[in-house]
C-alpha cells in the first residue's frame, strides 16, 4: 500500500493508507529490501516533482536502481497512476498548477516530511526554474538536473545568445540585449533586416515568439506582444532575431557530469510542429550527414564548456533548409519530452544517467561509444479533437496500446481513467525503433493503426495523415510543413 500524505489539509499530516481504485499495480511487497543492499543506490529516496508519463518514467528508473520514490499530486490527480506506483505520495495542492505542481514551498515540504534526499523535476513545471534548483540546494536536497547557475545562464535568452557568441557558436543576426522600447526595436530591425522575430527573453517551449515582416507590423504589435510575454512568463522583455524562413529544427542531446566530462548523444529532428509545438520527433535527422552532425555536436559541447554544464541538456538549432548552415536557438536545461528516441538509437537510459550525474558519478560512456546505426520516431498522442486541435478531456472507456518488436509506449492513462482539463493534453508517446527510417515509418504506421483510445478524441488520425504523406516520407519539408501541406488544420 502506498504511504500517502496530505499538505492540503494540515490536520491529515499522517500516513494515510486510503482505499484506491483498481489500477494496474506492482506487488505490495517492499521491493526495496534486497535491492538497497545489493545495488547501493546513489540516493535513498527521490521525490518526483511532476505528474503524468514523465513521473512514471522516473519512478521506473528509480525502481531499477533500488531507490525509493515519492510522488506529489494535486487533488485532481488523486487517482493518477504515478500516485499508485510510487512508494509514497503527497497531496500538494488544488488542481491549478500554480497552487500545486508550481508550489515550491509545498514541494519542499513534501520532500521534508518524507525524508527525500533528491528531487527530479521532470520536464515543464519547475524543471527550468533556477530559484527552485537553488532552494533545493539550500535545503540540502539534490536537484537532479543542471546547477541553478546553468539554468539561469541558459534560461535568459539574450544572455544565452551572448554566451553562444563568445563560445564561437553560430547565431542568427539579432540583439544580444532586450530592446527597451519600440523605437529601439525599429532601429535594430532595420539593421537585422525583415522579417524578424520578436522573442520573449524568458520564453521557452515555442512560446513567446511573434514574426513581423515590416516596420508597421512591428509598431502595431510591439506593446501587445510584450504584454503577452509578461503575462506568460512574468517578464515582458523582448529581443529581436532574424527570421529563418525555411528551417529544419534539429537539436543535440548532451550528457555531462560534475567532473568536466561532456559528450554528445547525437541529434533529434523536431521539424514537424504546429505553432512552434512539436508533434513528431526522430533520430537521426534525415538531413544531417556525418560532417554536419559533428559540427553541430562540437558547437553544443562548446556551449556546455562555456557554462561548465552538468547533467543532461538539449541544445536546439535551426538548420537552413537550403544551405544546411545551422544557428543556435536555445538550450533546454532538462530532460526533453522526446528523449526516448535518443535512448532507442543509443541504448542509453537518459533518466538513469541524470540520477548518476546528480549523485556525482563520472560518466561511464565516452564519445567513441556513441554509435547511431538505426532509426527511431516518436509521435505525441494528445487528447484533442484532430479537426480543431481543441482539448478533449473526459473518461477513457476503452484502451488498446500497440506492441511488438521495436514498439514502446510511454503513457500514464488506463481504461476508465479520466483525462483532466487542467493540464497539458498529451496522454502518451508512441515510439518505434527500426534499422532504417523507412522501416521506422512503416512500423509507426502499423502501431498507430493498432492504437485505440475510446471515450475521448485523440490526434491519432492526424498523426496517420502526416506519416502517410509523401513529403514526410521523402523528408522534403521544413517547419512550415503543416500549414502548407495540411491547410485545413490551420
Amino acid at each position: 500500500m502506498v504511504n500517502r500524505w496530505n499538505l492540503v489539509n494540515p490536520s491529515s499530516l499522517l500516513n494515510l493508507n486510503e482505499s484506491q481504485p483498481t489500477l494496474p499495480h506492482l506487488s505490495d511487497e517492499n521491493h526495496l529490501g534486497v535491492m538497497t543492499t545489493t545495488h547501493l543506490p546513489f540516493f535513498r529516496k527521490i521525490l518526483i516533482a511532476n505528474r503524468g508519463e514523465i513521473a512514471l518514467r522516473v519512478i521506473r528508473a528509480c525502481r531499477e536502481l533500488g531507490i525509493a520514490t515519492v510522488a506529489v499530486y494535486s487533488v485532481a490527480d488523486e487517482h493518477s497512476l504515478h500516485v499508485k506506483l510510487a512508494d509514497e505520495a503527497v497531496c500538494i495542492g488544488p488542481a491549478q498548477s500554480k497552487l500545486s505542481y508550481l508550489n515550491i514551498a509545498n514541494i519542499l515540504s513534501a520532500a521534508d516530511i518524507t525524508g527525500a534526499d533528491a528531487i527530479h523535476p521532470g520536464y515543464g513545471f519547475l524543471s527550468e526554474n533556477s530559484e527552485f534548483a537553488r532552494l533545493c540546494t539550500a535545503c540540502e536536497i539534490t536537484f537532479i538536473g543542471p546547477t541553478a547557475a546553468n539554468i539561469r545562464s541558459m534560461g535568459e535568452k539574450t544572455q544565452a545568445r551572448a554566451i553562444a557568441q563568445n563560445a564561437g557558436v553560430p547565431l542568427l543576426p539579432g540583439t544580444l540585449e532586450a530592446v527597451p522600447n519600440v523605437n529601439v526595436a525599429l532601429a535594430e530591425a532595420d539593421k537585422i533586416g525583415y522579417p524578424v522575430m520578436m522573442k520573449a527573453t524568458a520564453g521557452g517551449g515555442g512560446r513567446g515568439i511573434h514574426i513581423v515582416y515590416n516596420a508597421q507590423q512591428l509598431k502595431s504589435s510591439f506593446d501587445r506582444v510584450s504584454s503577452e510575454a509578461g503575462a506568460a512568463f512574468g517578464n515582458s522583455a523582448m529581443y529581436l532575431e532574424k527570421y529563418c524562413e525555411t528551417p529544419r529544427h534539429v537539436e543535440i542531446q548532451v550528457l555531462c557530469d560534475q567532473h568536466g566530462n561532456r559528450i554528445s548523444l547525437g541529434e533529434r529532428d523536431c521539424t514537424i510542429q504546429r505553432r512552434h509545438q512539436k508533434i513528431i520527433e526522430e533520430s537521426p535527422s534525415p538531413i544531417l550527414d556525418s560532417g554536419l552532425r559533428q559540427l553541430m555536436s562540437d558547437a553544443a559541447l562548446k556551449l556546455c564548456d562555456a557554462v561548465q554544464y552538468e547533467n543532461v541538456g538539449t541544445v536546439e538549432f535551426l538548420v537552413d533548409h537550403r544551405d544546411k548552415k545551422f544557428y543556435f536557438m536555445e538550450m533546454n536545461t532538462r530532460i526533453q519530452v522526446e528523449h526516448p528516441v535518443t535512448e532507442m538509437v543509443t541504448g542509453i537510459d537518459l533518466v538513469k544517467e541524470q540520477i548518476r550525474a546528480a549523485a556525482g558519478k563520472r560518466l561511464t560512456i565516452q564519445q567513441s561509444d556513441i554509435k547511431i546505426q538505426s532509426h527511431s520516431i516518436e509521435c505525441r498522442i494528445n487528447a484533442e479533437d484532430p479537426d480543431r486541435f481543441s482539448p478533449s478531456p473526459g473518461k477513457i472507456t476503452g484502451l488498446h496500446v500497440p506492441g511488438g518488436f521495436g514498439v514502446r509506449v510511454d503513457s500514464f492513462v488506463y481504461d476508465q481513467y479520466k483525462v483532466l482539463p487542467f493540464y497539458d493534453s498529451m496522454i502518451g508517446k508512441l515510439i518505434v525503433h527500426a534499422p532504417t527510417r523507412n522501416d521506422a515509418i512503416a512500423k509507426m504506421r502499423q502501431a498507430l493503426d493498432e492504437y485505440v483510445v475510446e471515450g475521448i478524441k485523440t490526434n491519432i488520425p492526424f498523426q496517420k495523415k502526416i506519416l502517410a504523406s509523401k513529403k514526410f516520407r521523402e523528408s522534403d519539408y521544413d517547419t512550415h510543413f503543416l500549414e502548407e501541406f495540411l491547410p485545413k488544420y490551420e
